[in-house]
């Protein structure tokens, strides 16, 4: 005589909540360290400008 109640099983959906949360807490934590570096990706796209001379070989200028 006893009654059996039946209960949803949330399991999936916890794992599928947990996942979401630590993807965006990693994407959040990805995207502060973009702009934390953003200011040395400059300087070293600057520096490699400068730097983006001809180099002259012997051959170069021999007639």
């Amino acid at each position: 005589m006893t009654e059996e109640t039946a209960e949803k099983d949330y399991f999936a959906f916890y794992v599928a909540g947990l996942a979401m949360v630590i993807i965006a807490v990693i994407g959040a934590i990805k995207m502060s360290e973009n702009e934390k570096f953003a200011p040395i990706k400059e300087q070293l796209k600057e520096e490699s400008s400068q730097m983006n001379i001809r180099v002259i070989s012997k051959e170069d200028y021999q007639l």
